[in-house]
């Protein structure tokens, strides 16, 4: 267990990376909430966050950007981190792959292709896979419009092959928002229908209504941002009677 507490610590311990992009079009976040959008990280930049979740998880991630077009990340994490329970650590490192296919224009969105094997809450062992799955291989395209500040609309599919002992692999989408309030604060509003753990499944976590989450990011700094997110709105998950309220914290650097 120690060699994965330091593990941990060395990726929360770096620094992160500006999010905008020389391109002219106006910079997109690399996710939303929970879900990735066409921003990446441009070339020699990097950006680490630390994310706070429920029943005591953490997971803290980095990510650099390779090239304009691609950027790469990984995550690594755990439940009952937080708190006097035995900790539950993820059984690998998650990895995220962006590369950016075309660049956002007037009237053409930006698209990119990525993976991301890195779920969100507890890790199953027995069934092999987050509470919330991973979007493993996704397609995602964005575009930013003014009106009364920046607002972008973000869409997307995804397939996870990695997790499916539950016996639900199917293809799934999601869609999001982000406006801007001020030069600070900017809400976010996302839908992942999750159609790979739905409620046709006995052993799925999902009740067949996806997940609603929204956020709100505060940039009270240049190269540090604090988002307050509540998941799982709509109730989707056996058991759960209350909104998840997780913490992201973002710091940003080049090299």
């Amino acid at each position: 267990m120690r060699h994965k507490t330091i593990f941990l610590i060395l990726i929360i311990l770096f620094s992160a990376a500006g999010l905008a992009q020389s391109s002219g079009a106006y910079p997109q976040p690399t996710d939303l909430i929970m879900t990735p959008t066409a921003g990446i990280i441009p070339r020699g930049a990097y950006l680490v966050d630390l994310f706070l979740s429920h029943n005591g998880g953490v997971t803290a991630g980095m990510s650099v950007g390779i090239s304009k077009r691609f950027m790469f990340g990984i995550s690594y994490g755990g439940s009952q981190i937080i708190g006097d329970q035995e900790v539950i650590w993820s059984k690998q490192p998650g990895i995220e792959i962006k590369y950016r296919v075309f660049e956002e224009e007037m009237r053409f969105p930006a698209i990119v292709l990525g993976f991301n094997s890195q779920g969100n809450g507890a890790y199953i062992d027995s069934l092999k896979r987050y509470e919330t799955k991973a979007k493993g291989f996704y397609l995602v395209a964005s575009k930013n419009y003014q009106f009364l500040g920046n607002t972008g609309i973000h869409a997307g599919i995804n397939y996870n092959p990695l997790e499916k002992e539950d016996g639900d692999n199917d293809p799934s989408f999601f869609v999001g928002i982000d406006k801007d309030i001020n030069e600070e604060i900017a809400i976010m509003v996302e839908y992942d229908a999750a159609l790979n753990d739905n409620k046709d499944n006995i052993v799925s976590l999902g009740q067949g209504k996806g997940y609603l989450n929204a956020g709100v990011r505060w940039c009270f700094a240049e190269r540090f941002h604090l988002e307050l997110d509540f998941n799982n709105i709509l109730l989707n998950r056996k058991n759960i009677d209350y909104v998840t309220r997780e913490l992201k914290i973002t710091f940003i650097e080049f090299f």
